[in-house]
């Protein structure tokens, strides 16, 4: 269900311009969602939402600018992330297939990217896969392996 939630952020704050929680919440309730603002506030802090200058209105923080986070914490994150959404790997020279439930794939591949992995150029995230890139084949059976035993633990 949280998954799907923040990926329904996402997609909202893609499309629309919202620029309040309460906005998000309505938003979120036409979509089936019924959310707290508690609930929602916490979405916002992890999915890195900012605030555009020139409008006010939620945005993904650019790349680069993610929050603030320690190197434990977003590995945390990313365990956390591969034990509730990955379902399944599959290799392809230095690319690799996650597969998630639907609505899953957007916060895992935003768990990859915020872990900063150094074998990882690269995450692009539809609805329930996640592709990705690796610096080459031999990094992308290293990723298996550290991914399959952060999702083990």
């Amino acid at each position: 269900m949280k998954a799907r939630r923040q990926a329904a952020v996402l997609d909202i704050v893609s499309r629309e311009s919202v620029r309040s929680q309460e906005q998000l919440r309505q938003h979120l309730v036409a979509c089936g969602f019924d959310v707290t603002q508690a609930t929602l506030s916490r979405d916002i802090k992890e999915l890195g939402l900012v605030k555009r200058a020139a409008d006010g209105a939620y945005q993904p923080a650019p790349d680069g600018a993610l929050p603030a986070v320690s190197i434990d914490q977003a590995r945390h994150t990313l365990q956390r992330a591969l034990i509730d959404y990955l379902a399944g790997i599959q290799q392809s020279q230095q690319l690799l297939v996650l597969r998630t439930g639907a609505g899953e794939a957007q916060p895992l591949a935003l768990a990859i990217d915020r872990a900063r992995l150094g074998d990882v150029l690269g995450t692009i995230a539809g609805d329930d896969t996640v592709l990705v890139i690796a610096r080459d084949a031999r990094a992308a059976r290293t990723l298996i392996q550290q991914f399959e035993g952060l999702a083990a633990n």
